[in-house]
């Protein structure tokens, strides 16, 4: 029996799997008709380790500010392709925790749709893949999105 999903979920880094990743999103969300959650998830840590110490309020604001326009524009491709429902969502914290459990959890996701990699090689080995994280330890089921080749 083909599994019916209600809500999916896409996280997105702003990373070229990102388009990748919404486009097979949109897909799926059209097929089963459902609800589409399309997060960013803004890791602060990250930036006071880059930049050498706290960041800024205003710093964060505009960072937050400028992800949301980009979220805005990622739901009007959605709605453009014949999704009906979407919602976009900035969250800040561990991206691995919040991908796997905490936001399916606060919006019954079935299904998180991500991309196979956002990070280069070096990243990956320092910070660990969010993707590996979150097809190990995610509360649903997880679809991990290849780039397409050429």
């Amino acid at each position: 029996m083909l599994q019916q999903y209600q809500n999916i979920l896409v996280p997105v880094d702003g990373s070229k799997a990102t388009e990748e990743v919404l486009k097979r999103g949109i897909e799926v969300a059209k097929r089963n008709q459902t609800h589409l959650d399309i997060l960013n998830v803004l890791e602060i840590n990250q930036f006071s380790d880059t930049y050498g110490g706290a960041v800024s309020g205003d710093v964060i604001y505009k960072l937050s500010e400028d992800v949301q326009e980009r979220l805005k524009e990622l739901k009007q491709e959605a709605e453009d392709a014949g999704v009906t429902d979407v919602d976009i969502h900035v969250r800040f914290g561990n991206p691995k925790t919040v991908i796997a459990r905490e936001f399916p959890a606060d919006h019954h996701n079935q299904l998180i749709l991500i991309g196979s990699t956002g990070l280069s090689a070096v990243e990956r080995l320092v910070v660990g893949s969010v993707t590996t994280y979150v097809s190990r330890n995610a509360v649903c089921d997880v679809l991990i999105v290849k780039p397409a080749t050429k």
